[in-house]
C-alpha cells in the first residue's frame, strides 16, 4: 500500500514539494546523520560488547550503552579498525580506479585470518542464509486495507522524504540534479516488489548513497550493480561475506560520514549565515542526532516557516510621501508634485497575516481629503491583509475621504476583485500607476 501510494505521488508531482526544504535543513540534518553513523560504528570499531538486553535504538541508548561497555574494549579491534581507515586516505593517492573501501575490505579479512584475530565479523554477530524470500500476494479486504491506512500513509512520506532527500545530499556531492518524481515512482514500485516477497519498507538511505557517490557511482546503473552483486553476494558469496571484520566495516562508515557531513560547509554558514538560518541548522543538527531524520525536519521546517514570516513582516512598511518629500533620495517618484488635500501611501513588502496589523491603520493628515494607496511594491496578499484594507476603505467613508489606489500587482489585484473589494472601491478608482493617480486626485480636488 506504501509502495501504491509512492507511486500515486510521483504521477502526480508531489516530488517537486522537495526544493521547499531549506538549504540549512538540509545541511543540518545530513550532517546530524553523519554524526549519529559515527556514534552507530563506535561499538564495533572498538570492539565493545553490549550488554544482552540493553536497548541501542536511538543515538542517546548507543551513547549510553558505549560509556557503559567501555571496559570491554578489544584492541585488536581497534587495530584492524585504524588499519582500515588509513588505507582509505591513503588509497585514493595511488589509485581512484578501484574503490578504497573494497581494498579496505579485502586487506582487513586478510589481516584478521592471517593473523588469527579476536575480532567479530559479521558472520559472529549475523546468521547468514543462501535462502531467496519466497513470493506471496497479500490476502486483500476491506477490513485490513481501512486499518492499515494511517500506517501505509504515514510510511509512504516518511519513505518519500528519506529517498528525496537522499538525492538532495547526492545532488550536493556531484553538482547534478535528479528528477523527484522519477525517483518517487522507483522507489513505490520497489516498495511494491519488497512486500510481495516478505520485506520491509525501502527507502534511499543517504549513508549507502553518500558511499556510492565518494565510490564513483554517477547513474542509475550504480544502482541496479549494487543491487545484483548484493544479489549475488546473498546467493553465491554470502559465507564470504561472513568474513569481513566488524571493524572494517566501521571505518568505512567513519569515512563515508566524514564526506557526507560537508563539516566546512556547516562552519561557513554558522559564521556568514544571519542569525535566524543558524538557529533552523543548529537546531535540525541536534534534533537529528537527538532524535531521528522525521522529528529534525518537522521541527527545522515549522521554525524556517515562522522565521520566514517574521522577516517578511519586518520589511513590510508603509511610507507616506508627504512626510518623505523632503527627504534626500534617489527615487524620483517622491519628487512628484503631490496635487492639493492629496495624501501618497506607499505599502512595501507582501501584505499577509504577519504583517497585516501594519496595515489596519494609516496616517491621515488634517485636511486630507483624497487618499492615494500605491500599491506598486505590494508583490502578493492574503485575506488577512485583504480584511486591513476593508477598514480602510471604511475609515474613508466614514471620513468622507476618497481612496484611490495605484498600480496594483495581478495577485493582489485578482484577490481584491474575488472579495468584493475592487467593485465596492470602483474600477475607476484603481489607476495603472502613479501619474495617472496624482492627476486624477488633481481633478477631484479642484
Amino acid at each position: 500500500m506504501a509502495g501504491l501510494l509512492l507511486v500515486i505521488m510521483g504521477v502526480f508531482k508531489f516530488g517537486s514539494l522537495i526544493k521547499y526544504i531549506p538549504y540549512t535543513i538540509t545541511t543540518g540534518f545530513t550532517a546530524g546523520i553523519a554524526v549519529t553513523i559515527v556514534i552507530g560504528q563506535i561499538k564495533d570499531f572498538l570492539g565493545l560488547s553490549f550488554p544482552a538486553g540493553m536497548p541501542t535504538v536511538e543515538t542517546a541508548e548507543k551513547l549510553h550503552a558505549i560509556a557503559v561497555s567501555i571496559g570491554t574494549f578489544n584492541w585488536q579491534a581497534l587495530l584492524v579498525g585504524v588499519i582500515a581507515l588509513a588505507i582509505q586516505i591513503v588509497w585514493p593517492k595511488i589509485s581512484k580506479k578501484i574503490p578504497a573501501s573494497l581494498i579496505t575490505v579485502i586487506i582487513g579479512v586478510i589481516i584478521v585470518k592471517a593473523f588469527n584475530m579476536d575480532v567479530n565479523t559479521v558472520g559472529d554477530l549475523y546468521t547468514i542464509s543462501r535462502a531467496l524470500p519466497k513470493f506471496s500476494l497479500p490476502e486483500f479486504n476491506f477490513s485490513s486495507i481501512s486499518q492499515l491506512v494511517p500506517s501505509a500513509f504515514t510510511i509512504a512520506i516518511l519513505a518519500g522524504i528519506e529517498s528525496l532527500l537522499s538525492c538532495v545530499v547526492s545532488d550536493g556531492m556531484i553538482k547534478d540534479k535528479h528528477n523527484s518524481n522519477t525517483e518517487l515512482i522507483a522507489q513505490g514500485v520497489g516498495n511494491i516488489c519488497s512486500g510481495l516477497f516478505g520485506g520491509i519498507p525501502a527507502t534511499g538511505a543517504i549513508a549507502r548513497t553518500a558511499a556510492n557517490v565518494k565510490n564513483g557511482g554517477r547513474t542509475p546503473i550504480a544502482g541496479i550493480v549494487h543491487a545484483v552483486v548484493l544479489l549475488l553476494i546473498l546467493v553465491v558469496l554470502m559465507p564470504y561475506a561472513a568474513w569481513i571484520p566488524m571493524p572494517v566495516i566501521a571505518a568505512i562508515l567513519f569515512m563515508v560520514a566524514y564526506n557526507m557531513s560537508e563539516w566546512k560547509r556547516f562552519v561557513k554558514i554558522c559564521k556568514t549565515a544571519p542569525k535566524s538560518d543558524i538557529l533552523v541548522l543548529v537546531a535540525t543538527f541536534v534534533l537529528t542526532v537527538v532524535f531521528d531524520l522525521v522529528v529534525a525536519i518537522e521541527v527545522g521546517m515549522i521554525l524556517s516557516l515562522v522565521l520566514f514570516m517574521k522577516r517578511m513582516s519586518d520589511v513590510a512598511k508603509i511610507r507616506t510621501w508627504s512626510h518623505d518629500a523632503t527627504e534626500e533620495t534617489p527615487d524620483t517618484d517622491r519628487l512628484k508634485n503631490i496635487p492639493k488635500n492629496t495624501e501618497v501611501i506607499e505599502f512595501d513588502g507582501p501584505m499577509f497575516f504577519a504583517s497585516s496589523e501594519k496595515f489596519n491603520s494609516i496616517p491621515i493628515n488634517e485636511g486630507v481629503t483624497t487618499i492615494i494607496l500605491r500599491m506598486r511594491n505590494v508583490p502578493a496578499l492574503d485575506i488577512s491583509a485583504m480584511r486591513a484594507l476593508n477598514e480602510i476603505h471604511s475609515t474613508c467613508i466614514a471620513s468622507n475621504l476618497t481612496l484611490i489606489l495605484s498600480h496594483t500587482n495581478e495577485q493582489p489585484l485578482s484577490v481584491m476583485k474575488k472579495s468584493g473589494f475592487y467593485d465596492r472601491v470602483g474600477a475607476e478608482y484603481f489607476l495603472p500607476n502613479i501619474d495617472e493617480a496624482l492627476a486624477f486626485a488633481e481633478t477631484l480636488n479642484k
